[in-house]
């Protein structure tokens, strides 16, 4: 699922180029100094080949493939009226309260004379 996320959003391509621009910056540290290699790795007129397929595949990309259309998101209200009808039949259910009846008689064993301790 991340790898799909990451790929819809472009973060691909971020990647193909961050390889392409390692590359060139350590080919051109064989042949130049530190800031040379750096700026000859990233003014864009000295593209490697992996670069030129970069730019030429992320033209090629649909990009209209995931717009949403808004139309289709419109949402109509529409006035409804919620009208309640007690059923014909009704037949009462009590739940069972034995801790009433309980508490009206006596309790069945006498009461402790001590308490332990």
């Amino acid at each position: 699922m991340i790898v799909a996320v990451l790929s819809a959003t472009g973060t691909h391509w971020l990647a193909l180029q961050s390889v392409a621009w390692s590359t060139m910056l350590a080919e051109n540290l064989q042949t130049a100094s530190w800031g040379r290699a750096v700026q000859r790795t990233f003014d864009g007129k000295h593209p490697c080949c992996l670069c030129k397929e970069i730019a030429k595949d992320k033209q090629s990309e649909k990009k209209s493939d995931i717009q949403v259309d808004l139309k289709k998101l419109d949402y109509s209200y529409s006035n409804f009226e919620f009208v309640f009808c007690p059923p014909s039949h009704f037949y009462e259910v009590r739940a069972a309260n034995d801790t009433a009846i309980s508490l009206t008689q006596a309790p069945s064993l006498p009461p402790p004379k001590e308490l332990l301790g």
